[in-house]
């Protein structure tokens, strides 16, 4: 795979759900093995403890880089090809910021 994109999963709230959130360190390594060097994983949600949960993993999954500019907390501005889902949009309408996160496979 060249991109895996996963645009707002159920973030699962509750703490003693936490484990079924997709976005794991078994998952992203299982995926690394599926991803060409060079292929990225690009994520949304707009629920910012998810955002801050994947980046969490992310940061710490070996084989990954962060393509995220310097000063950005990690996360990078919507990419032009990503759409805007209903998802984003009743997030929105909520208050809830959207964040996105794009890692790149380097081994």
């Amino acid at each position: 795979l060249h991109r895996l994109q996963l645009y707002f999963p159920d973030p699962w709230h509750k703490t003693r759900h936490h484990k079924r959130r997709i976005v794991q360190p078994d998952f992203v390594q299982n995926l690394r093995s599926k991803l060409a060097i060079g292929g990225t994983f690009h994520m949304a949600t707009d629920w910012e403890p998810y955002a801050e949960h994947m980046l969490e993993v992310m940061i710490q999954a070996q084989g990954y880089e962060n393509t995220s500019s310097e000063g950005t907390n990690g996360f990078v501005p919507r990419p032009n090809y990503r759409p805007i889902t209903k998802f984003e949009v009743r997030g929105q309408k909520l208050g809830h910021g959207v964040w996105d996160l794009i890692f790149k496979r380097v081994s």
